[in-house]
């Protein structure tokens, strides 16, 4: 290669450089930092949920078994039938019944007519005893001492046998109220007023009744719909968030389209399951109750459900995005642990304890400078945290994205991204 050829590729080769070097200082200048994501802190109104799923019954409601066993003969109800506080809901056969009280009838007729027997012996006994006594008191001569001692031995006999017959009378009256009650109950009548919502038998099925390990037959259940609840599974680290009187939304998968109001009535005192008998599970839950307001809508039992649980609500209070706040060291440095529910979870009291040393903050972002600042916040919203103290209306912090906020350390140069990043 001639020299004049090699002194023209340096001369192309230097422009080159020098326009990739100032095109370089002139991008340096203006994308200087890390790139994320800006949000102004403002004021909002701010509501604090906790969200429950579970399933709607009514407040009042009647499961009816069987008190004898026997076979319907007559069933005077359908599922869904309305049923009034008293009209025969059905029959059971009442044959060997009505034979038990029949015989019951015929023991006390019996007992009875021994009772007159043991009553006229009695009498006998007594006049017996009279006329000895007054023989021995007018001359002892004319009856033995031992005649005198063997009229009041009879006399007693005859009065304890008589008491007993009265014993026996009661007895037998006993048996026939028994046994008529026991017929009573072969007709079912309604305990209350309401929806027949559960029916599960049919005429000519033989309901049997409850022994001390077999359960009896559920003939049907009765449900007063005035008054509609539903009931939630609310996990442990909620409950303390949760107060009688606070309002709920909720949503039923059969109405999808429709919102019902309602408040917490009922707080469970002790968990669903208790531990003993969880097997070792260690989700620990408790039980809500939520009284829906009037919607017009007839509802069923055991609908899907699902609440929002409003908990607290600020108005026009200063907020940040949830994903904002972050924790730092003393020094500001990053925490390098990973902190997850997992991570927690296996750490203990003096762990824990530890963090007294962290601080919770947030990235306030001043002339493309990021500094970490320690905030207060309150309640949670559904995106929003409250801030309580620390920021003041109008700063700007960095919300987002999460792994940047992560990796940011105090005075870090930042730049807001592109509309169209990510």
């Amino acid at each position: 290669m001639s020299s004049r050829r090699k002194i023209i590729v340096g001369i192309v080769l230097v422009l080159v450089l020098g326009s990739a070097a100032a095109i370089s200082i002139i991008q340096g200048g203006s994308g200087r930092g890390v790139e994320v994501r800006m949000e102004e802190v403002v004021s909002r109104d701010l509501v604090a949920t906790v969200t429950v799923s579970g399933n709607v019954r009514a407040r009042r409601s009647v499961d009816i078994s069987a008190d004898v066993m026997g076979r319907i003969i007559e069933l005077n109800v359908e599922e869904g039938d309305d049923a009034s506080e008293g009209d025969i809901l059905l029959r059971i056969d009442p044959s060997q019944l009505e034979a038990a009280v029949s015989r019951a009838r015929a023991g006390l007729s019996q007992a009875q007519a021994q009772a007159a027997q043991q009553r006229a012996n009695r009498l006998r006994s007594y006049r017996d005893h009279d006329r000895i006594a007054a023989l021995w008191a007018r001359d002892s001569t004319l009856v033995s001492r031992q005649q005198v001692e063997d009229a009041e031995t009879n006399l007693e006999v005859a009065q304890a046998l008589f008491e007993a017959s009265g014993f026996g009378v009661s007895q037998a009256e006993a048996g026939l109220e028994e046994a008529q009650n026991q017929l009573a109950k072969t007709i079912i009548r309604a305990p209350m007023s309401g929806k027949v919502t559960r029916l599960n038998v049919e005429a000519g099925e033989t309901v049997v009744i409850g022994t001390m390990n077999n359960a009896g037959s559920l003939i049907l259940t009765i449900s007063d719909l005035s008054v509609v609840e539903t009931v939630m599974e609310v996990d442990e680290t909620d409950i303390p968030e949760i107060t009688l009187g606070d309002s709920a939304v909720v949503e039923l998968d059969a109405y999808p389209d429709r919102q019902f109001t309602g408040r917490v009535t009922q707080i469970g005192q002790s968990s669903i399951t208790p531990p003993s008998q969880s097997g070792g599970s260690a989700t620990i839950d408790f039980e809500v109750v939520i009284t829906l307001e009037d919607s017009g809508i007839q509802l069923r039992p055991d609908l899907s459900a699902t609440a929002d649980i409003v908990t607290a609500i600020r108005r026009d209070v200063l907020a940040i995005p949830i994903i904002s706040l972050t924790v730092r060291q003393e020094d500001g440095a990053a925490i390098e642990r990973e902190d997850t529910a997992d991570s927690r979870s296996d750490e203990g009291p003096v762990a824990r304890g530890l963090r007294s040393l962290e601080r919770e903050g947030v990235f306030l972002v001043s002339d493309g400078i990021a500094t970490f600042t320690p905030v207060e916040v309150g309640i949670t919203g559904q995106e929003f945290f409250e801030v309580i103290s620390g920021l003041e209306e109008g700063d700007t912090v960095v919300a987002g994205p999460y792994q940047r906020i992560r990796e940011l350390t105090d005075e870090d140069p930042v730049r807001p991204s592109s509309p169209d990043a990510g």
